[in-house]
């Protein structure tokens, strides 16, 4: 995709994201407000926060996103597609799913798939959306592009690098590789450690359509703060 130019491109690549198990009902409500406020793609939440989030974003552009077999991707796969279905009913619009790593590593693609493929058919049955979540750092170069293709084949909207809570997040090195992998029609997620707007933008340029991060509002001040600089300093500079 074309490098974002201006502060509603680079905030409408962001999830505004709040997954610590720890999170209140005030906490939420902020993260709400801020997405609002800065007009971010979604905010991405528990299942159990997300009744709360519909409320609050009900009528407003920035959609519900949330977790499903999260973090460890370890659970049956009936029991993802059916929480996935709960969350569609309590007003999820995104649906953001780990595999089932275990299976990948052990070679049984065709597990991997029908897992993947049950939860996005429970989110394109109600016109949700589906990230597929690899946990790229638990994975071999080989892994990851097994778990791209089984995704893609499974009908997934977007390839998704991490959960955030393993070892790793996201690297230009894995966006980059999952690009070559799924080609331009299937979306990439970038997610884990993207804390800064250089960050994000070296994501995009890797080929990154969707950021998750808990930074979101540390990015857009940070890009406020280059332009004003770059309005004081010259005419050409803060061109983000």
């Amino acid at each position: 995709m074309l490098a974002p130019s201006s502060e509603s491109e680079i905030a409408r690549l962001i999830d505004h994201t709040l997954l610590k198990p720890e999170a209140t009902r005030e906490d939420i409500q902020r993260l709400c407000e801020e997405a609002l406020a800065y007009g971010f793609a979604s905010v991405c939440v528990n299942p159990w926060n997300v009744p709360q989030a519909a409320e609050l974003l009900q009528g407003s552009a920035v959609r519900v996103c949330t977790v499903i077999g999260f973090p460890l991707g370890a659970t049956f796969a009936q029991v993802k597609a059916y929480e996935a279905a709960e969350a569609i009913k309590a007003g999820a619009q995104e649906i953001d799913m780990v595999i089932n790593i275990g299976a990948l590593k052990s070679g049984q693609e065709a597990i991997v798939e029908a897992d993947i493929r049950g939860v996005v058919e429970a989110s394109h049955r109600s016109g949700a959306i589906c990230k597929v979540i690899l946990e790229t750092a638990l994975l071999s170069r080989e892994e990851k592009v097994r778990g791209s293709l089984a995704a893609k084949k499974a009908g997934a909207d977007f390839v998704k690098t991490s959960t955030g809570f393993g070892p790793g997040g996201a690297t230009v090195e894995d966006v980059r590789l999952i690009r070559d992998t799924v080609g331009s029609g299937t979306g990439i997620k970038a997610a884990g450690g993207v804390r800064t707007l250089q960050d994000l933008l070296r994501m995009v340029e890797a080929g990154a359509t969707r950021v998750g991060a808990s930074a979101g509002v540390k990015i857009i001040q940070e890009l406020r703060g280059a332009k004003s600089a770059g309005a004081s300093d010259s005419p050409a500079a803060g061109k983000y």
